[in-house]
């Protein structure tokens, strides 16, 4: 991503394929919703002219719009991503610009920093930047499909996976069936970051 928060393609040349395929799941989630669109456009808080040149792959969105127009349209930000394939074999983040994410977590003041996606295969790698502060509370029963891979980065927690518990510090890693209940149990030396890695098969979306 670019200093304005816009991917940017390692390789200098599918910039107009990325922006295409966006431009093409947007409007098909739309028609499949039966909006116009100006009704998207204001859904999303863009003028018509804006969304009609993203639709169009003609303008490159950023982070922000498309999470906005994720959530205009009710469906996952990965999703508009999906059909973006052709030479599609890397996701540039800069330090502090991964996507803020609203998770299950996220009540529990878990915040969230998605840092790429899974560009087309049958299988779905999700990898986030997790953060818990002083208004961060202990949530042992995150359950999801697939397997997860954590490592933590800094501070100190008490990690549950099911009946077991794992004293984490820097450097310690943890990977898991993500089907059992898992979660930070203790919060020992705040603030804690560490990354994880969610894998999954699009089939078990």
């Amino acid at each position: 991503m670019s200093a304005a928060g816009e991917f940017q393609d390692p390789h200098g040349g599918n910039r107009d394929s990325l922006e295409a395929a966006i431009g093409r799941e947007v409007r098909a989630f739309r028609k499949q919703l039966g909006m116009t669109v100006v009704e998207l456009a204001r859904a999303a808080g863009l003028s018509p002219g804006m969304l009609s040149k993203i639709e169009n792959g003609v303008t490159s969105p950023s982070l922000a719009t498309i999470k906005s127009l994720s959530e205009a349209l009710h469906v996952p930000v990965t999703s508009l991503f999906r059909r973006f394939e052709e030479g599609a074999d890397a996701t540039f983040v800069k330090a502090g610009e991964g996507l803020t994410i609203e998770r299950r977590g996220t009540r529990a003041g878990h915040q969230y920093q998605l840092l790429g996606h899974a560009l087309g295969s049958s299988i779905a790698v999700e990898p986030y930047l997790i953060t818990l502060t002083e208004k961060s509370d202990v949530f042992p029963l995150f359950q999801h499909a697939g397997m997860e891979f954590i490592h933590v980065l800094e501070g100190r927690m008490t990690y549950r996976h099911g009946d077991k518990t794992y004293a984490m510090a820097p450097g310690d890693s943890l990977f898991f069936d993500a089907q059992a209940p898992h979660g930070p149990d203790a919060l020992d030396k705040l603030p804690i970051r560490f990354l994880s890695v969610i894998s999954y098969g699009r089939s078990e979306e």
